[in-house]
């Protein structure tokens, strides 16, 4: 298999992991207003799937580190296999989840709360999990981004004047998702062995891990999805038919959106073998500020907003790359 060797090149993989999370959803956006994100995530966990085999055949099975992926599957423990499966579903579940904060609360409730949370839960559960680095500029990264989290909230609620009221509900569903996505990443790390050139018996690679942490979207997305199309927070009931009356323009860029999520959660596992799990999930989730950068720049959902709104998203931008920063520097 495909290892990386130095932690140079694993922060780029790391950073490519943050420009694909922050972007992915750019597609719901091309997907168009008539294509209802129920049936657009239908084929998002599908392009997940595709890309994710697709890697364990590939780059997943050549290479001088670890082995194999059908060799690594061969002697894999069923508890490994099922951690990966199970993190796929916890994720799927707090992705969703988020989508309908949104839908009910706003953007500037839901991604404060529930990226927010996942972003210091997830990294406290990684570093517990397998220590490593400077706790202090770990943490204080964290925070950093966190704070920058925030602040492009408050610039959007500023921003938008017709933003939604805080609905007690929209609160309750935004903590749950942030606690969820905090915790998904660790079931995936449990799974894998943690030398990628000297690998554990029974412990899988991050190729494999990625398979069952795909099929775990895809198998699960059958309960949790089709509960929400025939049951929207928001909105009236999907007919499942509906997905199968959709254009090939619909469903080409559903899957487009899963294959670019993919590729940065393979990434970031393939590069937590030189950072740390918890290094390389909270550089991860720093995703979010690159999604306000795209609603910045690219989608000017910012366009018309007053002066002390745009000096906020300075702020959030000079926030972000300290943050950044500070999580680079952990291992130095």
């Amino acid at each position: 298999m495909f290892a990386i060797e130095t932690y140079s090149v694993a922060i780029i993989f790391c950073i490519i992991t943050m420009l694909c999370w922050g972007s992915w959803a750019n597609t719901q956006k091309l997907a168009g207003a008539s294509w209802r994100f129920e049936l657009f995530y239908w084929d998002y966990t599908i392009g997940i799937l595709l890309l994710a085999l697709l890697f364990a055949v590939t780059i997943g099975s050549f290479g001088n580190a670890g082995r194999s992926f059908a060799d690594d599957l061969q002697q894999a423990d069923r508890d490994n296999l099922l951690s990966a499966f199970i993190g796929g579903a916890i994720f799927n579940l707090a992705n969703i989840l988020l989508v309908a904060a949104i839908a009910i609360a706003g953007m500037a409730v839901a991604f404060p709360v529930g990226i927010g949370i996942a972003l210091v839960l997830g990294v406290i559960v990684n570093y517990i999990g397998q220590p490593e680095g400077s706790a202090a500029l770990l943490f204080s990264g964290v925070a950093l981004i966190a704070a920058a989290i925030i602040i492009n909230a408050v610039a959007y609620k500023r921003s938008s004047p017709q933003s939604q009221k805080t609905s007690t509900k929209g609160l309750i569903i935004s903590v749950v998702s942030g606690l969820l996505m905090g915790l998904f990443y660790r079931f995936v790390a449990r799974s894998m062995f943690s030398d990628f050139y000297n690998p554990e018996a029974g412990k899988i690679s991050p190729y494999t891990a990625m398979v069952f942490f795909a099929l775990g979207i895809f198998v699960s997305n059958f309960i949790f999805n089709t509960y929400l199309m025939y049951k929207p927070f928001v909105g009236e009931p999907v007919a499942p038919s509906k997905y199968f009356r959709g254009s090939f323009k619909n469903h080409f860029i559903g899957i487009l959106g899963g294959i670019i999520w993919c590729i940065g959660m393979s990434f970031n596992i393939i590069a937590s073998g030189k950072t740390s799990p918890a290094i390389s999930y909270g550089l991860g989730q720093g995703a979010t500020v690159v999604a306000a950068i795209w609603g910045i720049f690219i989608w000017k959902e910012f366009k018309h907003a007053q002066r002390n709104v745009h000096t906020l998203l300075n702020l959030m931008l000079l926030l972000y790359v300290a943050g950044l920063a500070c999580l680079i520097f952990t291992k130095l």
